[in-house]
């Protein structure tokens, strides 16, 4: 089963989208503005990913944290902060199986899948 994570309006969700679709790819869209993140799943990325990596600190969900929340992240603030607002999650999110994928590049996806 092909799951994909993150919010419809993001360009990059976007793309990624578009590339399994042509692709042929099926796949089970979750949309975070609409279903949130289930803290037992985001806790199992992050043992296998890392906070870091999965926190998004480029977006504006990051730019609209307090200062004091920014300058003290760690990961069970990061955890804390993700739960309160997905879209503050690196997107997208690709589970594949036992594997996760954050982020989209085709040529990476090229490997995932062939």
């Amino acid at each position: 089963m092909v799951r994909l994570y993150g919010i419809p309006n993001c360009d990059t969700m976007k793309k990624a989208r578009q590339w399994l679709t042509e692709q042929g790819i099926d796949y089970e869209f979750h949309d975070y503005k609409k279903l949130g993140i289930d803290e037992k799943r985001l806790r199992q990325w992050v043992s296998q990913v890392g906070w870091e990596t999965l926190l998004n600190r480029r977006g504006m969900m990051w730019r609209k944290l307090d200062d004091t929340v920014k300058n003290h992240i760690d990961e069970a603030s990061a955890i804390r902060v993700m739960l309160a607002t997905p879209s503050i999650i690196k997107r997208p999110v690709l589970e594949l199986g036992k594997s996760l994928h954050v982020g989209f590049k085709p040529g990476d996806y090229e490997k995932i899948f062939g």
